[in-house]
């Protein structure tokens, strides 16, 4: 494989770019440059992901987990403990979009927003 984990972060002109998806994009790629992980790590742009009732969407392959990734805080979070530590951030995933993933009884992971 020739990423270790690679986001697609959905920068579509609809639902998700009223959300600055751009700013998460850059501040991952940006990040990932910084701690010398660009080139086992990538955080690209995509178009739509089909995920706009839950924007703004971003995925991670090859594990295939869903995010609503509103701030670079957030953002952050999801580098340091899923795709550096290997360990999905529950409160930031999308539910209803990894119906696969055995959720914690205490996490209070993201539905669809209101």
């Amino acid at each position: 494989m020739r990423y270790k984990h690679h986001a697609f972060i959905c920068t579509n002109l609809s639902s998700c770019a009223q959300h600055e998806p751009e700013k998460i994009q850059k501040y991952l790629k940006s990040r990932l440059k910084e701690l010398g992980l660009h080139k086992d790590i990538r955080a690209n742009k995509s178009g739509c992901l089909d995920g706009c009732s839950y924007s703004p969407v971003t995925v991670v392959y090859p594990d295939g987990i869903w995010y609503r990734l509103l701030t670079e805080a957030d953002a952050e979070r999801v580098l340091q403990q899923h795709l550096i530590g290997g360990k999905p951030v529950e409160d930031l995933m999308i539910q209803e979009l990894n119906p696969s993933h055995t959720f914690q009884a205490h996490s209070e992971s993201m539905s669809k927003p209101s």
